[in-house]
C-alpha cells in the first residue's frame, strides 16, 4: 500500500503546478540557442564597433557601388570593357569631388577667419543676457564662499599631462580621413570593375535551384532599387542645395554656394540633417542682417523649400515601395550615428533600405519588411 501511495502522489495529475512562472519564458530561458543568438548578436554590434575604420570604407564603398554600377553596365554596353568603364566611373567622381573641394575652400577658409569677428558680433548681440548671467553667477560664487569650510591642509600640486595642439589633432584627422577616402575609392573601383563576379560565385556555392533562383532575384532587386532609390535621393538633394543657394543669393545671405552645398550633404540625414541646417542660416542670418525681418525671413524660406522637399517632391518620386517608416528611420539615425559618428548617420537610411528590399524578398522576413515600411493609404469604409 505504501508503494502504490508513492505512485499515486508522484502521477503527473497529483504535480503541483506553478503558477507564476509560464511555460513559455521557461522554455525560453532553457532555450541554448537564443541564449547563443544573443551573444553572436552583441558580438557582431562589438566587432562593427571597433572595427570601424576599416568596415566604414568598406560598407561606403558597397553603397557607392550601387548607385554606379548603372553607369558602368551603360558603358558596357557602348562596348566599354567592365574595368574601363570603372576606370571612367571613378575618374569622373574624383574628378567631380575635387572640383567641388576646390570650388568651396575659399568660402571655408574666409568663413574660418571671421571666426574672431563672429564671436564678437555674438558677444556684442547677447551682451545683455551675458550680464544676467554674469550677476546670477557672482551671487552663486558669494554664497558659496560663505557656506565653505576652508580646509587648513594645504593644496596638493597636480601634475596634468600636456594635451596636443590643435593643429596636430587636426593633421591627424586630416590623414585618417584621407587614407580612408584613397582606400574607398581604390575599393569601389575593384567592385564595379569585378561586374557580377561576387554574384555568380554566390550562385555556384549555393546547393538547390530554387536557392540560387531566389539569390538571383534578392541581388537584382537590390541592385535594381537601391541605385534608383540613391540616384533619386541624391537628385532631390542636389535640387534641395541649388534652389537654396539661389533663395539665399536673392535673400543677400553671403557665400550662397556654401550653404547650397552644406543643405544638400546634410540632407542625405533625414531630418537632423535639415534641422542642423536651419540652424545654421538662421545663425548667420542673425549675424548678417540689422533688421529682424530680414533675419526671419532666412529661416522662414529655407523651411518652405524644405517643406516642399519632403512632404510632396520626394514621395512622388521615390514611390510607395522605397518609403520607410519614420520612427524607424529616427532609430537607426541613432543607431549608426553612435556606432559610426556622422559618417554612420549619412549611410543608416541606405542601410536601412537594403535591409528592408531583402526581407521583402524573403518570405519569412516579410513581417519585418511590412514593419520597416512607411505609412500606406487604408481603404475608407463607406
Amino acid at each position: 500500500m505504501d508503494e502504490q501511495a508513492l505512485q499515486a502522489e508522484l502521477s503527473p495529475s497529483r504535480q503541483p503546478v506553478d503558477k507564476a512562472a509560464p511555460t513559455g519564458a521557461v522554455e525560453v530561458a532553457r532555450d541554448p540557442d537564443v541564449i547563443l543568438k544573443g551573444l553572436f548578436l552583441l558580438a557582431i554590434f562589438y566587432t562593427f564597433y571597433f572595427a570601424r575604420d576599416v568596415l566604414l570604407p568598406v560598407v561606403l564603398a558597397l553603397l557607392l557601388t550601387l548607385i554606379f554600377s548603372p553607369a558602368v553596365r551603360v558603358l558596357n554596353k557602348l562596348r566599354l570593357p567592365e574595368p574601363v568603364g570603372a576606370a571612367v566611373v571613378v575618374v569622373a567622381l574624383v574628378a567631380a569631388l575635387g572640383f567641388a573641394v576646390y570650388s568651396l575652400i575659399d568660402p571655408a577658409i574666409e568663413w574660418i577667419g571671421k571666426v574672431p569677428e563672429t564671436l564678437k558680433q555674438i558677444e556684442d548681440k547677447v551682451r545683455g543676457i551675458k550680464k544676467s548671467v554674469q550677476e546670477v553667477t557672482k551671487a552663486a560664487d558669494k554664497v558659496e564662499e560663505i557656506a565653505r569650510v576652508e580646509a587648513k591642509a594645504p593644496a596638493k600640486t597636480q601634475v596634468v599631462p600636456q594635451k596636443p595642439s590643435l593643429f596636430s589633432r587636426f593633421l591627424i584627422g586630416t590623414q585618417s580621413v584621407l587614407i580612408s577616402a584613397a582606400f574607398t575609392i581604390v575599393l569601389l573601383y575593384f567592385l564595379l570593375a569585378s561586374g557580377d563576379m561576387f554574384l555568380r560565385k554566390l550562385v555556384r556555392v549555393l546547393p538547390t535551384l530554387a536557392d540560387k533562383k531566389r539569390a538571383v532575384e534578392v541581388a537584382r532587386a537590390i541592385q535594381t532599387d537601391m541605385a534608383r532609390y540613391l540616384l533619386t535621393i541624391s537628385c532631390i538633394n542636389c535640387g534641395l542645395g541649388i534652389a537654396t543657394g539661389i533663395a539665399m543669393y536673392w535673400l543677400g545671405m553671403p557665400n550662397p554656394v556654401l550653404w547650397g552645398v552644406m543643405v544638400a550633404v546634410f540632407n542625405y540625414v533625414p531630418y537632423v540633417g535639415a534641422g542642423t541646417s536651419l540652424t545654421v542660416l538662421t545663425a548667420v542670418a542673425f549675424l548678417t542682417f540689422d533688421e529682424i525681418g530680414q533675419v526671419l525671413l532666412v529661416p522662414v524660406v529655407f523651411f518652405a523649400l524644405t517643406v516642399l522637399e519632403g512632404q510632396i517632391l520626394a514621395p512622388i518620386l521615390t514611390g510607395k515601395s522605397l518609403t520607410l517608416n519614420p520612427v524607424v528611420i529616427f532609430l537607426s539615425m541613432l543607431f549608426w550615428g553612435w556606432l559610426w559618428g556622422i559618417i554612420g548617420a549619412l549611410m543608416a537610411v541606405p542601410i536601412l533600405m537594403i535591409f528592408k528590399i531583402c526581407c521583402d524578398h524573403i518570405e519569412s522576413l516579410a513581417a519585418i519588411g511590412e514593419f520597416l515600411g512607411g505609412k500606406r493609404a487604408e481603404p475608407i469604409d463607406t
